[in-house]
């Protein structure tokens, strides 16, 4: 990292961007966008310049290390080939199907996703793969540092480069996201051993999750599993996609009166255990998992203007907003019947959810790293996070997506998804 002598006038890095780009943790956000025609290399060199670029400083910016050791955003010049890169892939057969070219993507993304950024020049990188996959005619993949910003602001960054497929004038629309209602359940014969019991929950839950979380972040680690090696190397990157009906996802919640939430976290949980199974037979099923499920600590439930984000004292700001929450994967016993009912992986977990509601542990936990980054420095919060990370099984984050079909400079896109790599975790 660059060291200079004159620091003045240039922004700091937050604690949270310090955390994610140290010696011990090096963390980047993949976004992939599966295009249904080809992009011409002209165009879309032009649209990052024009479009992309401006979005925020930071994407013209290095971090560089001041006199006292302060981190800070340098602003530099930008050569847009050093950050576009156009991969060409070769079959030894001369010209590669669909399905050769889904392996040679795979295996692209899991190098990128590993190979760390080069030092001096912004941290971002843009890939254009111009293959036809079983999925898309071509694939471009963002890889952005998670110094740069959390999903939440790196998500409204590429919207900003989109627009809707079928009028490009309207702005993109997302789904409305309300609060579960208890209003069909009856609180007139609630009794005093209830109310005593929602005003000290919230404080024994607290205790109870923050304790936790101190726990696992120090002494205490998840059992090894065919989810987790326990190596404290970074593993081998690689990314699976599946496609889940949202209509039957409603369907169940609507029917368990749940979250959305609450039932793809149960399908997940459920799977994992499933996958731990047929990957080893003589697996303990009962064995200690947790996820860290990744959460947005902004008041907000759907995308704001990037122009929004980046103003001062913004309701939606940019930047790294998250904490973690532990969620303990639920455990299958031989007498146990939840692989005949998948459904009892929902409700578990469900009421795991509905507990940690009313727990400030997250808040605590985060304003423990607060005082560690003042009372130490940023490094020592990094081994933290990350020995927090390595302690654990697999992580879990979710973002939520446009409801409209997107185009990419009248491109129009398949499909969009999005990966975490260099974490420690085996499973993210």
């Amino acid at each position: 990292m660059e060291l200079i002598k004159e620091d003045d006038g240039l922004e700091p890095v937050s604690p949270s961007g310090q955390y994610l780009n140290s010696k011990v943790m090096s963390v980047s956000i993949l976004g992939i966008l599966e295009l249904q025609i080809p992009i011409d290399d002209s165009q879309a060199m032009s649209l990052f310049r024009d479009n992309f670029l401006p979005i925020n400083p930071r994407f013209s910016s290095i971090m560089v290390t001041g006199e006292k050791g302060a981190r800070k955003w340098k602003k530099v010049g930008v050569n847009m080939e050093n950050h576009v890169h156009v991969p060409s892939f070769s079959s030894p057969k001369g010209s590669s199907s669909p399905s050769e070219n889904d392996s040679f993507l795979k295996s692209y993304i899991s190098q990128i996703a590993m190979q760390p950024f080069p030092q001096g020049q912004p941290l971002w990188e843009i890939h254009i793969i111009k293959c036809p996959t079983s999925e898309a005619q071509e694939t471009l993949i963002f890889k952005l540092h998670h110094a740069l910003g959390d999903g939440y602001s790196l998500v409204a960054a590429l919207l900003s480069c989109l627009q809707r497929a079928d009028d490009p004038s309207l702005p993109v629309t997302f789904p409305s996201v309300k609060k579960f209602s208890s209003a069909n359940k009856d609180h007139r014969n609630i009794g005093l051993r209830k109310v005593v019991s929602r005003c000290f929950s919230p404080l024994v839950n607290t205790v109870r999750d923050f304790g936790w979380s101190l726990l696992k972040s120090t002494c205490v680690k998840d059992d090894l599993s065919p989810i987790r090696s326990g190596s404290e190397s970074l593993q081998p990157f690689s990314v699976s996609t599946i496609t889940f009906s949202l209509d039957q996802i409603k369907e169940i919640k609507s029917r368990f009166r749940v979250t959305v939430n609450d039932v793809i976290l149960g399908v997940i949980f459920l799977a994992t255990r499933l996958y731990m199974q047929r990957v080893s037979t003589n697996s303990n099923l009962s064995t200690n998992s947790t996820a860290l499920v990744l959460l947005n600590t902004r008041n907000l439930r759907d995308y704001k203007p990037v122009k929004d984000m980046v103003r001062p004292n913004s309701e939606s700001p940019w930047g790294n907003h998250f904490a973690f929450l532990h969620v303990p994967i639920p455990k299958v016993k031989p007498s146990d019947s939840q692989f005949s009912d998948p459904l009892k992986f929902v409700h578990k977990t469900h009421e795991v959810i509905k507990r940690k509601r009313s727990s400030f542990g997250v808040i605590l936990t985060g304003k423990l790293l607060e005082i560690m980054q003042k009372c130490r420095n940023a490094e020592a919060v990094a081994k933290h996070i990350s020995r927090t990370a390595r302690n654990s099984s697999m992580s879990i984050s979710n973002l939520i997506g446009p409801m409209d079909k997107l185009s990419l400079a009248n491109h129009p896109i398949k499909g969009i998804y999005f990966a975490i790599a260099g974490t420690p975790e085996v499973l993210i």
